[in-house]
């Protein structure tokens, strides 16, 4: 088959001097575009004045803002592109974007410590009888700051005799960040972004300049959203400095009691931070603080978790109770079959009690395999069709996923529905929230009305696989033998079939997009779907789920368990 890939070469991209700037103007402008009415007095006050620095002291705060921290030594910067650094530093301090290392900066006293290194504090460090140089870096760091106050630390630092090198703090730091935040709606993302764009990495989905809608529709959306990402960074910190489990649940429960209604927007964060907070105290041997926390939400694990709880804490009936509530409305295949087995786990007079995965796996049929595939089975199990003269590929998600990219496509990016909010956005804002499918229903269900021919999907996906090639989409991994694979399912399932696989995955696109067959396996009597399991792996519910699926649709699909047998010759 010829591959329809396109393979002109692209000349490397070479980018200006000052690319940094154009990319953080562009961003201010956006920002101001689309939120000038929710920014606030200091982040316009901050627009003001950064346009009215000059170039080069406006690169120089940008080169500031875009690395880490927020203090530096002046004389280890070096940019080519600056004519003079000294007289934008003038500047910046004149107009008040950085200012001189002082004692009011003790909060940060960390992060100034550790700009130096050891062998530099050890000309700096106060006169002392002990000797510095056996410590080792974060031990003399600790040692500085528990014998010597910050005010003796900064005097040193500062001192003209000793290392004679200015360190600066950058100002604006939460203006900045904010504006950020508003651009790409998260903390994570950051102007790199621009240059993997501009340097051919990655190639963005194109729109009108007047497409982008806002993210947040109010200044309560955006400081809720970004304080539950504040709140989740500084969770992640008390672990990573080992405080007493008790001490953040104390923590949490305070900050949990002070909220006030958070807005839609900032629910998907507040609930991931819940069911962390929770996982958390549950490995700390703390059910009742998790169960506390558990409850405070109903969205997935939460519910199954609460369950385990309350029975391991000897609360049977209200576990039964939840149970039940889970099995009468399951949010997806763990709790759907979670539900079913707890609930004879509980009513059972058998010691134990198999679940669902386990007795579907078990009643599965099995296929000898050369032990020499150990660690990589699914290999092992596709060369054992292929020596039978099938065809077989590993597969697993990845053609599926990719099937429901190239269809829906236009309908995922659909910007009227007003989840694009700017131009380097790799998926729509709602992707996996339950709102994807309802707002986008009726377009949905019109697409698939018209694949009522094998040949239809089949043009289709060639022709938007064509069209879109290399554009980032998150469902579809670009590789040549991508349009092969969902031409092949195209060709082998009917349409109907296929119109009842892809309206189950979006329906829940977070869940259903996972949990496929690991192989796909064709002959003349059409395809099979195999899904592979050596003798120390478990089915998961999500794949019992397809399994189900696909039975019920009239779909060849099976699970396959390996047993090992010794390698020949």
């Amino acid at each position: 088959m010829e591959s329809l890939v396109p393979n002109e070469a692209t000349p490397p991209v070479e980018l200006p001097p000052k690319y940094y700037l154009d990319y953080f103007l562009f961003l201010v402008d956006f920002v101001e575009k689309l939120y000038g009415e929710i920014l606030n007095e200091a982040e316009q006050q901050f627009i003001a004045d950064f346009r009215a620095l000059s170039e080069d002291a406006q690169c120089l705060f940008v080169r500031f803002s875009n690395r880490r921290g927020l203090f530096f030594r002046t004389n280890k910067l070096k940019y080519n592109e600056l004519e003079d650094i000294p007289a934008a530093l003038y500047e910046l301090e004149e107009r008040g974007f950085i200012e001189p290392l002082e004692v009011k900066h003790e909060a940060y006293a960390s992060e100034i410590l550790n700009l130096f290194t050891k062998d530099e504090w050890i000309k700096l460090a106060p006169p002392t009888e002990l000797s510095l140089k056996p410590l080792k870096k974060p031990d003399l760091i600790r040692f500085l700051s528990h014998t010597f106050t910050f005010e003796l630390l900064v005097s040193r630092i500062n001192s003209p005799e000793l290392l004679g090198e200015p360190v600066i703090k950058v100002g604006y730091e939460v203006e900045v960040m904010m504006l950020k935040f508003l651009f790409f709606g998260n903390r994570h993302a950051d102007m790199t972004e621009f240059v993997v764009r501009d340097l051919g990495k990655v190639n963005f989905e194109r729109y009108r300049d007047d497409a982008y809608t806002a993210r947040f529709g109010t200044r309560q959306d955006a400081e809720d959203k970004f304080m539950v990402s504040l709140t989740a960074q500084q969770f992640y910190e008390f672990q990573e400095a080992a405080t007493p489990p008790e001490e953040i649940f104390d923590w949490f429960m305070n900050w949990q009691s002070a909220l006030h209604t958070l807005s839609d927007v900032a629910q998907p964060g507040y609930v991931k931070l819940i069911n962390r907070v929770g996982a958390f105290l549950e490995r700390q041997k703390l059910p009742e603080q998790a169960l506390t926390v558990y409850q405070l939400i109903d969205q997935i694990p939460s519910r199954e978790r609460r369950v385990r709880l309350l029975h391991r804490m000897g609360f049977v009936e209200e576990a039964m109770a939840l149970c039940e509530a889970i099995a009468h409305t399951p949010q997806n295949a763990d709790e759907r079959f979670f539900a079913l087995d707890f609930q004879e786990k509980i009513t059972s007079t058998k010691k134990r009690v198999k679940k669902s995965v386990t007795r579907f796996l078990q009643e599965s049929s099995s296929v000898q395999v050369p032990i020499s595939y150990r660690y990589r089975v699914e290999q092992g199990v596709a060369d054992y069709f292929v020596e039978k003269g099938y065809g077989a590929v590993h597969a697993e998600n990845y053609p599926w996923r990719g099937l429901f990219g190239l269809i829906f496509w236009e309908i995922i990016y659909d910007t009227n529905v007003q989840a694009i909010h700017h131009p380097l956005q790799r998926m729509p804002s709602d992707f996996y929230q339950p709102d994807f499918y309802r707002k986008r229903a009726p377009q949905i269900r019109e697409r698939l009305s018209e694949l009522d021919t094998n040949e239809k999907v089949a043009q289709v996906l060639e022709s938007t696989f064509i069209e879109k090639f290399g554009i980032a989409n998150v469902l579809v991994d670009w590789n040549d033998i991508l349009l092969e694979l969902v031409k092949l399912i195209a060709q082998s399932l009917s349409p109907m079939q296929l119109r009842a696989i892809l309206l189950e995955m979006a329906t829940n696109l977070r869940e259903n997009t996972r949990g496929f067959p690991d192989l796909m396996v064709w002959s003349e009597q059409g395809l099979e779907l195999v899904e592979v399991k050596s003798p120390t792996d478990h089915l998961s519910a999500q794949q019992l789920h397809w399994m189900h699926f696909m039975a019920d649709l009239g779909v060849n699909a099976r699970v396959l368990r390996v047993e090992w047998k010794a390698d020949l010759g």
